[in-house]
């Protein structure tokens, strides 16, 4: 053989053992991974059956649960079953019982009525009358105590509505406290010489009447020395025209042509006036924001009086009195002081005015854009409409602290006389009353009653309806005190 042969033939010997060996490898790894499949699956069921027996004990523990929870609802149910039965059965024993009772009460009802036939008929009254006098028996026989508790009621009430009142008007009168003077109405002039009076006059009294034509005032020259009497309605015209007969006694000329000219120069320097004293007035109170021609009419109320107390002068300490007590009590300043200010603004125009100075007023607050709660306190002023808000009630109050200082106001003696005659008629006006006295100048009334007519629960109010009249009927400064004193005497005569 050659060596190419021999060479191919280990060749293809070489093949053949390795083909062989590869098989026996393979034959062996298949062997190898049956095996391990085997041992997968048997792991697998092995794995499987485990979790089967859990999940087969979590459903019976599952199933316990259910069924313990199933017994607790039927027990439940089978308990609100009882209930309900309950309540059934003691529901209709309540409409039983309701049933009986409205029979009972209808029954209780007609036997009432039957008995009360009776009692008519046996007493030959009505259920009224028998009211009336069962109540008139009751009044007679606990009048004493009802007096009593009433009495003691009203002290108790009144002493402390006084001193808590006393309390607050001390320390605001404290805090304000102004001089008052009081003013005339009618102006008197002083003269150089009784020669000026001539002169005044003038020929056949022309001077005097173009005097009075231009400023709209009387003059009155009368025999009192080196004095000439302004008199006017209006205080702004008689203003005016003191003013301007100043200024012609000081320059001496005194003719028609000079009396218009100086009295057009006193009217300028009035109005200068009363625009500085009504800007001045809402300055000193602290107000901003009133119409130029509301200012203006404030200050013309410097020349207007009231018993003798200037309104201007009293227009701002009410504002100022006004304002503390809105503080005492805790109501708005603002507002309190705006209202206070202005409550007698009306005046300004109440000759010119067919209505009331509160009417006035109001009309003027409306008509320059004030608020209505300001409009309140002006028509709440006096009393005429009932004060609905506690700033009207302060600004009244203020105004009666005012009004009533000792000094502030002063009256003629006729109308002194008249209000003293006027307190003493409304009481003398009463059923009962056996005669009246009015003193301490108007600030108290004093009544004596017939006792045997008037018994001390009606003097109780006998001196309320008397209070209530005067309050409706009199206009008067400050307060009025109505005292009625019932007396009984009883004498004997020892022999």
């Amino acid at each position: 053989m050659t060596p190419q042969t021999i060479g191919l033939l280990a060749a293809v010997g070489g093949l053949i053992v390795g083909y062989i060996a590869r098989q026996i490898l393979l034959t062996r790894s298949q062997e190898d991974l049956e095996g391990k499949r085997k041992e997968i699956l048997l792991a697998a069921k092995e794995e499987a059956l485990k979790v089967k027996e859990e999940a087969q004990k979590e459903q019976d523990e599952k199933a316990k649960e259910i069924a313990k929870a199933e017994a607790q609802l039927r027990e439940r149910e089978s308990s609100i079953e009882r209930r309900l039965e309950k309540v059934e059965a003691e529901k209709a024993e309540l409409e039983s019982q309701a049933e009986q009772l409205e029979m009972s009460r209808q029954e209780l009802s007609r036997i009432r009525e039957e008995e009360e036939a009776k009692l008519e008929k046996t007493a030959k009254l009505s259920r009224d009358d028998a009211k009336e006098q069962l109540l008139a028996k009751i009044e007679k026989d606990y009048s004493e105590d009802m007096i009593r508790k009433i009495r003691s009621m009203r002290e108790t009430m009144k002493k402390h509505w006084e001193q808590e009142a006393r309390e607050i008007i001390t320390t605001v009168i404290e805090r304000m406290a102004t001089e008052q003077t009081a003013e005339m109405t009618i102006t008197s002039v002083p003269l150089p010489n009784d020669e000026i009076k001539g002169k005044i006059i003038g020929k056949e009294g022309r001077n005097i009447q173009a005097f009075e034509k231009a400023t709209g005032v009387d003059l009155v020259i009368d025999e009192t020395p080196e004095t000439v009497l302004v008199s006017s309605f209006d205080p702004v015209r008689r203003a005016v025209a003191v003013k301007a007969l100043q200024a012609l006694i000081k320059d001496g000329r005194i003719q028609p042509t000079k009396i218009e000219e100086l009295v057009k120069k006193a009217q300028d320097q009035v109005e200068d006036e009363i625009r500085e004293a009504g800007e001045a007035a809402v300055q000193e109170v602290g107000i901003t924001g009133f119409h130029p021609e509301l200012v203006r009419l404030l200050g013309s109320m410097k020349f207007r009086t009231s018993y003798g107390q200037n309104q201007l002068a009293h227009a701002i300490e009410v504002a100022h009195l006004a304002a503390l007590l809105a503080k005492e009590v805790g109501a708005d300043i603002n507002i309190t002081k705006k209202g206070a200010l202005l409550h007698d603004i009306g005046k300004a125009i109440s000759h010119e005015y067919e209505g009331s100075h509160i009417e006035a007023g109001v009309e003027i607050a409306r008509k320059y854009g004030l608020s209505e709660e300001v409009v309140h306190c002006i028509e709440a002023s006096h009393e005429d409409v009932d004060a609905k808000s506690l700033e009207a009630i302060l600004s009244r109050t203020a105004d009666a602290i005012s009004s009533a200082r000792p000094g502030a106001r002063r009256e003629s003696t006729d109308q002194h006389i008249k209000r003293m005659t006027e307190l003493e008629n409304i009481a003398n006006s009463f059923p009962g009353v056996d005669k009246s006295f009015a003193i301490q100048a108007g600030r108290e009334v004093r009544v004596l009653v017939k006792p045997e007519q008037i018994d001390d629960l009606t003097a109780m109010k006998v001196a309320r309806e008397i209070a209530n009249k005067i309050e409706a009927d009199l206009q008067y400064p400050g307060t009025v005190k109505v005292n009625v004193i019932r007396e009984t005497r009883f004498s004997e005569t020892a022999r």
